[in-house]
């Protein structure tokens, strides 16, 4: 069962979905001077996540990506501002620290399934964010609004279908 997935009583674990959702639905590059063609290494915005599971799981959340597939941060956040976790990455780890709570796991693809309910593909998402529509296998990403900084992709396979959605911070 993911970590983040909600549960009756569990407000925690209601808000840290809500905030994955948010971070997925609602990412936007955070700006600094750079070259107009490099690609951007540093996000924020909203993100959500609607898993087609029995029941059903929806997640949302502001977010804060940074760094690269290998090694980076995530920091996510309600609506209001407060702190719902921070996934952190490298290839020696995987942590996840919920403020009161920290969890390692073997593989930063294990941190993700386990905080949002669904394998999310890194590497794509970090393209997926920079314009580049990588293709994925089970995974169809609409980059369409990426110049208004919003992207969506859905997961068909393997089941169940998972509906990520980011805008992005001006």
């Amino acid at each position: 069962m993911p970590i983040l997935s909600p549960r009756p009583g569990s407000a925690l674990s209601t808000l840290l979905l809500t905030a994955t959702l948010l971070i997925a639905g609602c990412a936007h590059p955070v700006t600094t001077p750079e070259p107009a063609d490099a690609a951007h290494s540093a996000w924020a915005g909203r993100i959500s996540l609607q898993i087609s599971s029995e029941p059903p799981q929806a997640f949302f959340a502001g977010f804060e990506l940074k760094g690269s597939p290998s090694q980076g941060e995530l920091a996510l956040s309600t609506p209001l501002g407060n702190n719902l976790a921070v996934l952190r990455w490298s290839p020696q780890e995987a942590v996840l620290d919920s403020g009161n709570q920290i969890q390692r796991f073997a593989s930063v693809d294990e941190l993700l399934e386990k905080a949002t309910g669904a394998a999310v593909p890194l590497p794509a998402l970090f393209d997926w964010l920079n314009g580049k529509n990588t293709a994925l296998h089970g995974w169809n990403a609409d980059l369409s609004q990426h110049p208004q900084g919003r992207i969506s992709a859905s997961r068909t396979a393997p089941t169940p279908r998972a509906d990520l959605r980011i805008v992005l911070s001006p």
